[in-house]
């Protein structure tokens, strides 16, 4: 197997693996990360420009995308290569990065989440989905603790459907209602920008407290303070 991420998700569910004795032939990341020792580990900005090498290393035809920044474009999605990503989020409703997604899911009321499992294709987020895990957002919780247990639930997900796969390369799935949502959509770098719109929606200071994980989310921190500058000024 072959995983491609970054950080602490990435990791444990390499660990796991190892631990439960199957083979990681290669972890691939951004160059920021700290490889571990006995792992093959690959730097790369673009996923796609190492196609040629995760065809040759992969022992079974599978990629797992675990907490992956990059997109899989067709040099790797033709290269005969499964791509199975962990995104945090219920597809098809919510699409795009689960950090900007879980805001707005929050401001959209919100009471439900999930972690997916699904195969990558030449879309965002929009291969058949294999299997979800969902879980509640309470009424009071802040967005901090919420995405803690998301994130543990994208953990519980990978490893309840990792013996599925290494029995299986081609496994099917399982019957996986969708999870009702108000909202929905595709949230990236546009979302993030639209924030300041929703600065007096009931739920902003609940959706937007990242608490102690605002150093983990630079990218969101940034535009949460930006729109507290607009405030000011008076532009929103």
């Amino acid at each position: 197997m072959i995983f491609v991420g970054e950080g602490a998700l990435l990791w444990r569910a390499v660990e796991h693996t190892l631990a439960a004795g199957l083979t990681v032939d290669l972890v691939c990341g951004p160059g920021r990360e700290e490889p571990r020792p006995g792992v093959p580990y690959r730097a790369a900005d673009d996923v796609n420009s190492l196609a040629s090498v995760l065809a040759d290393a992969s022992s079974d035809g599978v990629v797992w995308s675990v907490n992956n920044p990059m997109i899989f474009r067709a040099p790797v999605l033709s290269s005969g290569l499964r791509v199975l990503n962990v995104h945090h989020g219920p597809l098809p409703a919510y699409r795009g990065r689960p950090e900007v997604a879980l805001v707005y899911a929050m401001l959209h009321g919100e009471r439900e989440f999930a972690a997916t499992l699904h195969e990558v294709d030449a879309g965002l987020d929009t291969g058949p989905v294999l299997a979800a895990q969902r879980y509640p957002i309470g009424p009071e919780e802040p967005y901090h603790l919420v995405l803690r247990r998301g994130l543990d639930v994208c953990r519980e997900l990978f490893e309840r459907c990792l013996p599925l796969v290494a029995a299986d390369p081609g496994w099917a799935g399982e019957p996986t209602p969708p999870v009702e949502s108000v909202g929905g959509g595709y949230f990236g770098r546009k979302a993030l920008d639209r924030l300041g719109r929703h600065r007096d929606a009931p739920g902003f200071s609940r959706a937007t407290d990242l608490g102690f994980l605002a150093g983990y989310l630079p990218e969101l921190a940034g535009a949460l303070r930006a729109t507290e500058l607009q405030r000011d000024a008076g532009l929103t």
